[in-house]
């Protein structure tokens, strides 16, 4: 098996900088694929699986939303600061540093789905295939669904998320403890989490800033910046052929993908059965395959 060539770097984005790693040579026959992960609030790590798309001339980039990970962290701005504009504009920062604005793949998980989408209704020409993963069109929707996957939680659990939302102490170790209770069964079935994943959750818990600022505490006690937005009316400028991914047991139900399948033109759906929000770490090969295919299909002849 060929090894395939790492490398890192920082891309400066005014006088912050932009953590990124891409696995495989740029310079490649097939466009790179640009992964954007998810939070707002995440890090790159548990989206790590799909670098096992590189290779074959197709280099992966991922990297660190600025406020995360290996990025510049920022932890006394406020909500003015954190802004889906903020996170479009890094993204097209990193695609110029990089260079491969002319032609490129986008796929993105949960909020990335979202900044990815958000991205995708400028029609930029450069973008070859749009990969949006376990990613709801609106967040009232995604909202009133988590909350319906929450109250079949067991009744005390319910009763503890109850009292620390009423409370203001959601940062409580109980409230956190019953908060995985809904994590287990809709976030990662895969108990207990992969190493990649762990990392994840506990860089959230080390800097919540950006996570606290524009969702909030959980995924469903949604009180951040981002509690009424929806792309659900800009859909039909998507031009981009568009696969989306999501896992039965996913807190992106049904409801809240339905939308980019009705508004999308050129938009196909896969599900994954044994999976919940993560089917990259749920149901890694199934996954991979199905997104190289897609990928492979939409490449430049």
């Amino acid at each position: 098996m060929t090894e395939i060539a790492v490398r890192e770097g920082e891309a400066a984005f005014g006088s912050y900088r932009t953590w990124y790693r891409v696995s495989g040579a740029l310079d490649g026959a097939k466009p790179p694929l640009v992964v954007l992960h998810g939070g707002p609030g995440c890090t790159h790590d548990y989206v790590d699986s799909l670098k096992g798309l590189a290779g074959g001339g197709r280099a992966v980039i991922h990297y660190d939303q600025l406020g995360n990970g290996r990025s510049t962290h920022l932890r006394d701005k406020g909500a003015d600061f954190w802004t889906v504009s903020l996170f479009l504009d890094e993204l097209d920062n990193l695609l110029r540093t990089l260079g491969i604005g002319g032609s490129y793949h986008l796929l993105g998980q949960s909020w990335g789905g979202m900044l990815a989408a958000e991205h995708a209704v400028r029609a930029p020409a450069g973008l070859r295939g749009l990969v949006l993963a376990n990613s709801p069109a609106s967040m009232e929707t995604w909202a009133a669904e988590a909350n319906r996957l929450r109250e079949a939680l067991p009744r005390d659990v319910q009763a503890i998320l109850l009292r620390h939302e009423a409370a203001g102490s959601t940062t409580s170790p109980e409230y956190q403890a019953a908060a995985r209770v809904f994590s287990d069964r809709h976030v990662c079935r895969v108990v207990p989490n992969p190493p990649e994943v762990a990392r994840t959750f506990a860089a959230i818990d080390e800097d919540p800033t950006v996570y606290f600022t524009m969702n909030g505490p959980t995924e469903f006690h949604v009180i951040g910046t981002l509690k009424t937005w929806s792309i659900i009316d800009r859909l039909d400028r998507i031009a981009a052929p568009t696969l989306l991914i999501s896992g039965y047991f996913d807190e992106a139900t049904p409801a809240t993908v339905q939308p980019y399948m009705a508004r999308i033109r050129d938009v196909r759906w896969q599900k994954f059965p044994n999976s919940s929000h993560m089917p990259h770490v749920e149901e890694t090969e199934r996954c991979l395959a199905a997104v190289g295919a897609f990928l492979a299909e939409h490449d430049p002849a």
